[in-house]
């Protein structure tokens, strides 16, 4: 038991003893990965990210009561949410993505850091360079983000490449994808009802003519039918009226039903308040060469000076650990 503190001691090469000499070395290491880090990141692409922002405009959406007050407090309330809910799920659907790789886009872009900035004519599929649909869509899950705010039901679309104007044309793309989604696929329910109402009204309109047919052949033939010594006349006769008083009034009714069918279907209709159609990027959003640098100088740093130092590292740390697991004196007199 002497000799474990004789083992156990730490090195006389203590860098503390010199501090400044201990981490001379590892600061010439690090500042020359920092240097080679800096040049390789010279030859990384630049890439560019432009963003649109959308705010759905709807009346029924914005809610009231429970509602308002949930929407302010960051909450949604089931069964309140409006057509602008979907609208991330649609933007992420495989329909919407196939629709934007078949589109064809002109731009400029470097073939490398330094390149000539060539101008180019492709469709999104031949700029990803995939080898089928499916792995181009995705590889577009990388160029691509869709966020929704449920506070503020603020819509944003993000695109990121390494051409400033692909990026802001595909942003801009995406918006006219989802603006046409919404006018001519989404089926509201006051759509359905205007096209009901409208069937309906149709039929009233033959039917009404059938009994206006049918009454004025009868008022060819009984032109005073009213004064008829014959009951049965009479009877047919205001039979065959009450039939097209009441044709008419369904006429009417179903024709106020139509109008206010129509309204509702335009109250319905999500409407699209395009605040920012997508910028055209002027600075890079990555790589970020500073922190690339920085990072990897203060841990090359760090790395060097372990490695240097390992002995007194290694001494310290056996030496921690053996006290941590020696018993203590309490326990060895029991």
């Amino acid at each position: 038991m002497d000799t474990i503190p004789t083992m156990l001691s730490p090195s006389t090469s203590d860098p503390s003893t010199d501090l400044v000499g201990s981490f001379k070395r590892p600061v010439i290491a690090g500042l020359a990965v920092g240097l080679v880090t800096a040049l390789v990141s010279l030859f990384l692409p630049n890439y560019y990210k432009s963003e649109a922002r959308i705010s759905p405009a709807d009346s029924k959406a914005a809610g009231g009561g429970m509602a308002g007050l949930a929407a302010a407090a960051g909450f949604s309330v089931p069964g309140q949410e409006g057509p602008d809910s979907g609208f991330v799920d649609i933007l992420n659907s495989r329909s919407i993505r196939e629709a934007l790789l078949q589109k064809s886009f002109e731009f400029h872009q470097r073939n490398w850091r330094f390149g000539e900035n060539s101008l180019r004519r492709q469709t999104v599929m031949e700029y990803l360079d995939e080898k089928d649909i499916d792995l181009s869509v995705i590889a577009l899950r990388d160029k691509i983000s869709v966020t929704r705010d449920l506070k503020s039901r603020l819509l944003t679309i993000s695109v990121e490449t390494r051409s400033p104007e692909l990026s802001q044309q595909m942003v801009r793309e995406m918006v006219h994808l989802l603006e046409e989604m919404v006018m001519t696929k989404a089926q509201t329910r006051g759509g359905v009802k205007a096209a009901f109402a409208n069937k309906r009204l149709k039929e009233a309109r033959e039917e009404m003519a059938h009994a206006e047919e049918g009454f004025r052949s009868f008022l060819d033939a009984n032109r005073n039918y009213m004064a008829s010594p014959d009951p049965a006349v009479r009877l047919k006769g205001l039979r065959l009226e009450n039939e097209l008083r009441l044709r008419t009034q369904l006429v009417t009714n179903l024709a106020i039903g139509l109008e206010q069918a129509l309204l509702e279907e335009k109250n319905d209709l999500p409407i699209l308040n395009v605040l920012d159609p997508g910028n055209l990027p002027i600075q890079k959003s990555k790589p970020s060469r500073s922190v690339m640098i920085m990072l990897a100088t203060l841990l090359s740093t760090l790395g060097a000076w372990i490695g240097f130092n390992w002995p007194w590292v290694r001494t310290r740390l056996f030496h921690r650990g053996a006290r941590l697991s020696a018993p203590s004196p309490a326990r060895s007199a029991t």
